[in-house]
């Protein structure tokens, strides 16, 4: 499901503008930085102005829409893949344009992740109103993220009736018990990348396998989108490596530790996407425009 983004749970990346804030440290290794900032130079990174993106970007849900209308489909668009939508540094018109685009294509599912799901009501409010065809999902890397983030997008839940509420665990960094009450629609899970400067963390896969479970129990699709660099590490003739930049050890909630889970690091595509020799591909169904 990717006809125009390399990201399995989406069809298509949609970039109203550029630009964001880091907030929290899922943000650490932020692809959009390393690659928009860094590498091309088109956007300034931190507290500095946003950048608007141009008509042909704009027009791109349109030709989307078009097509879905002739496929009889209801395609999946990420919104913001580069920026936050509800980061409150964004000129507010920006955010009410966005949304009235979406309304205007309404075949389109627009999946709305933010790192800021305590904005989610004002700002949606100020911009008209939650389009009906947006998804709400929020960012949780660890069980402190799960507790606040969660909690708030369950408030946007109430306040702002999305068509689902999802969350996505990636980049995990430690265990997350979901709270009780707070469990999104859709539970997307993944590990992190080398990201410029920034060297990625290692993820355990019981922690993958522990909220796969918990989607499970509570009846709510599961994505796995990718282990990450690392994987667990078995000793070779008793002995373990000990070069640190692809070696280490990790405990039970993420921490290196002389006495942790021996880890190495083989490079996203040799740790692939399967978890446990199975790909998750869950999706939320939903019903026709």
């Amino acid at each position: 499901m990717a006809e125009n983004s390399a990201i399995s749970w989406t069809t298509h990346t949609w970039n109203p503008w550029m630009g964001c804030t880091k907030v929290s440290p899922a943000c650490d290794g932020c692809y959009a930085e390393a690659l928009m900032d860094k590498r091309y130079g088109k956007v300034q990174w931190g507290n500095a102005p946003r950048v608007r993106t141009g008509a042909h970007t704009w027009n791109d849900p349109f030709r989307w829409q078009r097509k879905a209308e002739k496929d009889g489909t209801r395609p999946f668009v990420f919104c913001a893949s580069l920026a936050d939508i509800f980061d409150n540094q964004v000129d507010p018109q920006w955010r009410s344009d966005a949304f009235e685009v979406m309304r205007k294509t309404q075949r389109l599912i627009y999946l709305l992740l933010t790192k800021r799901p305590q904005n989610i009501v004002k700002l949606a409010e100020a911009a008209g109103g939650l389009p009906i065809n947006a998804a709400l999902g929020t960012t949780v890397e660890d069980q402190k993220r799960a507790n606040l983030n969660l909690s708030w997008l369950v408030s946007a839940r109430i306040g702002a009736k999305p068509l689902f509420t999802f969350g996505s665990f990636e980049p995990l960094l430690g265990p997350v018990i979901v709270p009780s009450g707070l469990m999104p629609d859709w539970v997307i899970t993944g590990g992190e990348t080398d990201q410029g400067g920034h060297k990625s963390r290692p993820t355990h896969p019981d922690w993958f396998r522990s909220l796969r479970d918990q989607a499970l129990a509570a009846g709510v699709p599961f994505h796995h989108k990718q282990n990450g660099e690392w994987v667990p590490l078995q000793a070779k003739d008793g002995e373990w490596p000990t070069d640190e930049g692809n070696f280490c050890r990790i405990d039970h909630d993420g921490n290196r530790s002389p006495s942790g889970w021996p880890m190495q690091k083989v490079g996203k595509k040799f740790a692939g996407r399967e978890l446990d020799g199975v790909e998750h591909n869950g999706f939320p169904e939903v019903a026709d425009a």
